[in-house]
């Protein structure tokens, strides 16, 4: 892949499933383990665009932003027998994360570590003995 040009699409996998995303979409997506404008680099599996593709590329990331925590529309679920009377109603909605693709492209890359200066070894204090213990007084039989 040339450095010249950015990739249209990713395929990434997201709670098990896989999203076919552009930079700026939103998707609703199963619920998120991170917080409310936090932003997290989901697993890609392919990259495309402009007549190329690769399948899962290195030295390239996904940025998505969650955009907020919501519920999906309202499942009602009934179940029924007849000439028994027996009736039962349930509902369910579904939750969801709202999601944001921010970029599509390189990883940025790792910033240096600041050298650790090796602290002058301190003395170490005298090393403290666990105090002796005195047996207990005996009682005299009365």
């Amino acid at each position: 892949m040339n450095g010249q040009h950015m990739p249209t699409y990713a395929i990434i996998s997201l709670g098990g499933k896989q999203h076919r995303v552009r930079e700026g979409e939103r998707l609703l997506v199963d619920r998120l383990p991170y917080g409310e404008g936090k932003t997290f680099h989901p697993d890609i599996l392919f990259l495309g665009g402009d007549g190329e593709a690769e399948l899962a590329p290195k030295g390239v990331q996904v940025t998505a932003k969650v955009v907020g925590h919501l519920l999906g529309e309202k499942i009602r679920i009934g179940k029924y027998k007849r000439r028994t009377g027996y009736k039962r109603h349930n509902g369910y909605r579904s939750r969801l994360s709202q999601v944001e693709i921010q970029t599509i492209g390189k990883k940025a890359a790792p910033k240096p570590k600041a050298e650790v200066k090796p602290k002058a070894e301190a003395e170490k204090p005298a090393e403290k003995k666990a105090p002796v213990r005195k047996p207990a007084a005996k009682k005299e039989a009365s």
